[in-house]
């Protein structure tokens, strides 16, 4: 199936097509809960006190729990900015950003980021941690016994594909790329944290693993029910995972829909991003 993507051809196009519109319809929530997990309310954050410096711009935006968020835009566009103003490693200038009902000024941030879990680029794993060591982390931190560390991790390593009697003991240099970002999967639901965070996580994969990783992903977010927020610029992965997207153009928000509205959406950065769907007959893989 993941082999159709790149093919120059209409009729493999349109077949490809079929597939991202059949995985929007399973992605799609039909009964998300009224409770707001996340809220930005006018919020905005320059660099330096230097107002026109703007990375975000009045961003106004709600994040239902169970939702899946996908924030789509190019680099630059304030994506990984409004990740690290969710758990609180940037603080907004203006406006203010809830998490749970509470303004991040007011949390106790070690607690905040121990409620969130966060998945990067490459997994951001520990070298000197075994595999085991690495997932455990948090619950270690959270004071957790060994026995139910040890059972957590085992679970976790199933849940994303990885025998615990074979990886628990390696070390992150011994693990493939894809095998270390499942790892880092693991490790950002150790805890059981009610919202995750991903910034691009599949971005420096080979395409047949990234695309393995995707559907995999898709499965897991619909079996856990977390409020995930997942940053992409690649228009494909937003249509696979999302059950709305949410586009930034220069820090500001230019479209916020469902990915079937999406698509049908008239506004030239979205038309910018539809294209990249498009492909001419005859033109190579």
């Amino acid at each position: 199936m993941r082999q159709k993507f790149g093919v120059g051809r209409l009729s493999a196009l349109k077949w490809s097509l079929s597939v991202l519109l059949l995985s929007i319809e399973m992605n799609t929530k039909t009964a998300l809960s009224s409770k707001k997990h996340i809220e930005f309310r006018d919020v905005s954050f320059h660099i330096n006190d230097i107002l026109k410096r703007l990375i975000v711009s009045r961003i106004t935006l709600e994040v239902p729990e169970g939702e899946t968020l996908v924030l789509l835009g190019r680099s630059g566009s304030g994506k990984t900015t409004l990740l690290k103003l969710i758990n609180g490693l940037l603080m907004p200038m203006e406006g203010e950003v809830l998490v749970e009902g509470r303004a991040t000024r007011d949390w106790d941030l070690i607690r905040l980021r121990r409620g969130i879990g966060y998945v990067i680029q490459d997994a951001g794993l520990f070298p000197h941690f075994t595999v085991a060591e690495n997932v455990g982390l948090v619950p270690r931190l959270e004071k957790w016994d060994r026995c139910r560390t040890a059972a957590r991790v085992g679970e976790l390593l199933n849940l994303v594909g990885l025998d615990p009697t074979e990886f628990a003991d390696r070390r992150p240099r011994e693990l493939s790329g894809g095998q270390r970002q499942r790892v880092g999967v693991a490790r950002a639901l150790a805890a059981d944290p009610p919202i995750l965070l991903m910034d691009e996580p599949f971005g420096a994969l080979d395409p047949v693993t990234r695309a393995e990783l995707q559907r995999e992903f898709s499965a897991l977010a619909r079996r856990l029910g977390k409020t995930i927020v997942f940053v992409t610029h690649d228009l494909r992965e937003a249509l696979l995972l999302a059950s709305r997207i949410v586009l930034l153009e220069a820090g500001r928000i230019v479209a916020n829909a469902a990915p079937q509205e999406f698509l049908r959406l008239d506004h030239p950065e979205v038309r910018a991003f539809t294209s990249s769907l498009d492909v001419s007959p005859g033109a190579s893989a």
